[in-house]
């Protein structure tokens, strides 16, 4: 009689833990969608300091066509890219957003999102791979490492 009560607690027990980690992740998920929108807000707009803000400055920045990088050259990279005035916008892909926690440190984000900007009256776009690691930090949430392929 004691093990069919046993293993019903136990049931019930690992189903409230399973909702449990559903509403967390849910909740980082969204976190995640907003930081993201945000970093890419200002990227739209060349707004430096904002995208500044939100790298770490221990980034690596795997990109499979231009290597490896760092916080300096991204930033480098990202004026420059702005300086040339090409009203290139990134728009991320409707339902390709996933979120995974990563204990202790933060969050991997994966996704697809899509680069345009108009090159002789015509839109030109491209669809590409991306994963961030966002780290938690005191001074608020980073991103820590990117991986760009696909291009």
């Amino acid at each position: 009689m004691h093990k069919p009560i046993s293993i019903i607690f136990l049931s019930l027990l690992l189903f409230l833990n399973s909702i449990s980690s559903f509403a967390e992740n849910s909740d980082l998920k969204q976190q995640i969608k907003q930081l993201d929108r945000q970093l890419f807000t200002a990227f739209n707009q060349c707004d430096i300091d904002t995208m500044a803000s939100m790298f770490s400055k221990d980034l690596e920045f795997y990109h499979d066509t231009a290597g490896l990088g760092d916080y300096a050259s991204n930033m480098k990279s990202t004026r420059d890219l702005c300086a040339r005035k090409l009203g290139l916008v990134r728009t991320l892909v409707p339902d390709s957003l996933e979120v995974y926690p990563v204990k202790d440190f933060g969050a991997i984000q994966v996704g697809k999102h899509t680069f345009c900007h108009t090159v002789e009256g015509k839109e030109d776009c491209g669809t590409f791979d991306f994963l961030h690691v966002w780290k938690k930090t005191s001074d608020g949430w980073k991103v820590h490492r990117v991986m760009s392929y696909g291009h």
